[in-house]
């Protein structure tokens, strides 16, 4: 079966403990969800610095990533339709980037 790469983008830290428990509850709840098809459930990213030909930029790029998940699904269609229940989405705080994982 495929893998696919959710990469998250935007979403941001709790501000308060309270907040915090409430959003790591929602992500362990749908991660859950996933059931066997989760690969990996990935982590928050943190800094970033862009690599190109001339040099190394601090800036994190044009849109940070912010964290990734890794699942199986049946198709590309699938994979997204998992990710639609991704808490980061709650409010328009963050976006879910979904690719295939090629095999080589």
């Amino acid at each position: 079966m495929p893998k696919f790469m959710f990469i998250y983008h935007g979403g941001g830290r709790p501000e308060t403990e309270e907040e915090g428990k409430r959003v790591m509850a929602a992500w362990m709840s749908w991660l859950e969800g996933i059931g066997g098809d989760l690969v990996d459930g990935g982590n928050p990213a943190g800094m970033s610095k862009t690599v190109t030909a001339s040099g190394v930029e601090d800036n994190g790029g044009a849109n940070p990533v912010s964290g990734y998940t890794l699942v199986n699904a049946a198709d590309i269609d699938a994979a997204c339709a998992i990710a639609q229940g991704c808490p980061i989405l709650e409010n328009g705080a963050g976006t879910v980037e979904v690719a295939e994982a090629m095999e080589m």
